[in-house]
């Protein structure tokens, strides 16, 4: 990578085409997608080259599922003839083996960057006019277009004292798994903290204010995934009314409703909030919705002409490949003179909770509101693998079908390698699959998958 010095502010020839301002996974996208088309592209990061997912989100997260992960697998490897008697956990040696793997994970994206021909800046950007970005307050880059790609930031605001919590950043970073860990939230990072670090070995409570953990997910996978996280062990505290956190000592107290509990650590997974702060959005005009994020319409434009945002600061479906197709359509509209957009409907997700749930599509709820009547395709059972050991966990499958023309509009998994398959198969639901496609599919046996072609039976019908 290069750094250039201070340029011209003559916005006729300005020497970048675009500056993007924020190196995660959607500036990152974005710049090297421009730069492919022939632009001349500056990105400006004020931290690592990565953003969250990479750095301190969805990859080390991941990293820590897996390692608990094995610890559940090494408990069902008796009957198949394995003896892990003595097996343990080493927070520290997690630790290590991640932060060279993110630090290798970084250099990837630094290479990419410098292979596409971007320049990239380190420092604080801000965006004086439309026109001209500030980096370090002194530093002007004129741009003829520039990008907003600031991710997001954890939320320190729920209730009193929560700043003496840890957000997801800190617990990613521990080397030594607390003994009993309270969770603030029930939401993607909250439930998949939660499960992971039960799995590691902490005596975990949840507390959320909702009847269930995971508010906007299918109503009845939220019932099982809620029974899944109760079977393994994790205490969940619904309606419950948080009134503050306060750090003594060692241990870190929650107040809920009428009630305390002491825990040796607390997770804030309140939520988080778009990373507009220091921007400059304010005095040059950019319209921000009530949430704090960045107004934009289908095509990632804001109120301020040749001024644009993309992902988690946009707060339209933080995810991380959602960031990165956004970044992506927008850089082939600019340069290409296309004019796409990004269906946020037919968007797959998972939670990485044990066992993890997956969904592409509606859920019921929505799905009869935007259709009517409805079929709806059930089964429940316990895994080949987790059988023969004697486990308890179970998978659930969920199909949802437009009973007027037969197309599938949403299909929810909870269980193991759930996200592997509603990745393939959120490819047939885009596409219009009807559930007489699905039937008429060979199955692939004996695999979990095989489930979601075999249903035949409807379980329910829900009228119009």
């Amino acid at each position: 990578m290069t750094t250039s010095p201070a340029v011209s502010l003559d916005p006729v020839n300005a020497p970048y085409d675009l500056v993007v301002i924020g190196g995660g996974s959607g500036g990152v996208a974005s710049a090297r997608r421009a730069a492919a088309h022939g632009a001349k592209v500056a990105l400006v990061e004020r931290d690592r080259l990565g953003g969250t997912c990479v750095i301190r989100g969805c990859v080390p997260k991941k990293l820590m599922m897996y390692a608990a992960k094995f610890g559940r697998e090494l408990a069902e490897a008796g009957p198949y003839g394995w003896d892990v008697s003595g097996a343990q956990f080493n927070m520290a040696t997690w630790q290590a083996n991640k932060r060279v793997e993110i630090d290798r994970l970084e250099g990837i994206y630094s290479r990419m960057l410098e292979n596409s021909g971007v320049t990239v800046f380190r420092g604080n950007a801000t965006v004086r006019d439309a026109q001209t970005v500030l980096v370090d307050g002194d530093h002007a880059l004129a741009a003829k277009r520039i990008l907003i790609a600031t991710g997001g930031r954890a939320n320190r605001h729920a209730v009193p004292g929560i700043e003496q919590a840890m957000t997801s950043d800190d617990i990613l970073d521990l080397y030594a798994i607390p003994k009993r860990l309270g969770v603030l939230g029930a939401g993607y990072i909250a439930l998949e903290f939660a499960s992971i670090m039960q799995g590691l070995g902490s005596e975990v409570t949840v507390f959320y204010r909702d009847h269930l953990p995971l508010r906007g997910f299918d109503e009845s996978m939220r019932v099982k995934l809620a029974e899944a996280l109760t079977a393994q062990g994790i205490t969940l505290m619904g309606h419950s009314a948080l009134r503050s956190v306060a750090r003594t000592g060692d241990t870190t107290v929650v107040c809920a409703g009428d009630a305390t509990h002491t825990f040796d650590a607390v997770l804030n997974a309140t939520g988080r909030s778009p990373n507009v702060a220091g921007l400059g959005l304010e005095a040059l005009g950019v319209d921000l919705n009530a949430d704090g994020a960045i107004a934009v319409n289908a095509w990632s434009e804001t109120s301020v002409a040749n001024v644009y945002a993309v992902g988690d600061v946009t707060n339209r479906m933080a995810l991380t490949p959602v960031a990165i197709a956004e970044g992506r359509a927008l850089v082939d509209n600019l340069f290409t003179g296309t004019r796409r957009t990004v269906d946020h409907g037919s968007v797959a997700t998972a939670t990485f909770t044990m066992p993890p749930l997956s969904t592409v599509g509606l859920t019921e709820a929505a799905a009869h509101e935007a259709f009517g009547a409805l079929r709806i395709y059930e089964t429940e059972f316990r895994p080949m693998k987790v059988a023969f050991a004697g486990g308890i966990t179970k998978t659930a499958i969920k199909v949802i079908v437009d009973d007027a023309t037969d197309r599938v509009l949403g299909v929810h998994m909870l269980g193991d390698d759930s996200p592997e398959i509603i990745q393939a198969l959120a490819v047939a639901v885009t596409m219009g699959a009807t559930k007489d496609d699905l039937d008429k599919t060979i199955a692939v046996h004996p695999t979990t998958a095989e489930e979601l072609v075999l249903l035949r039976e409807v379980s329910r019908r829900v009228p119009a």
